[in-house]
């Protein structure tokens, strides 16, 4: 089915949107490959680091930039970002403070990723629909 925005005159494939929707829904709740059954479970780090990466990358910065305004190596920020280190709450805190993300927002997407993973694990899809009114 295809809808139309009037305020902008785009033309929007909902079915496309769906589908678009589901397939970002998976990638943000998949589990990094441990098995065959790829069941393992996410550590909150690579959760964490997920979300700082995307939104360092939201906002067109490198990880130089964010590096050297929180004062570490652009190495160590690329570690915590892969899930790979295990960064401190007041490191969490400088990396929030130099993308202006607010704690409790970083704390909400991470809620929100675990809750997609752990619906897509157990039911098999994400649970994300799109309905055309």
């Amino acid at each position: 089915m295809v809808g139309m925005e009037p305020e902008q005159g785009r033309v929007i494939d909902f079915a496309t949107a769906a589908k678009a929707a589901r397939a970002t829904a998976a990638n943000a709740a998949r589990t990094p490959v441990r098995g065959a059954d790829n069941t393992e479970p996410r550590l909150l780090r690579q959760i964490y680091g997920e979300i700082l990466r995307d939104e360092r990358r939201d906002q067109d910065r490198s990880l130089e930039d964010v590096a050297r305004t929180v004062g570490m190596s652009k190495q160590y920020l690329s570690e915590v970002e892969r899930g790979r280190k295990e960064a401190s709450s007041e490191m969490l805190r400088s990396v929030c403070d130099a993308l202006e993300l607010p704690m409790d927002q970083l704390l909400a997407r991470g809620i929100r990723r675990m809750t997609a993973h752990r619906t897509l694990r157990t039911t098999g899809h994400a649970g994300v629909e799109l309905c055309a009114a």
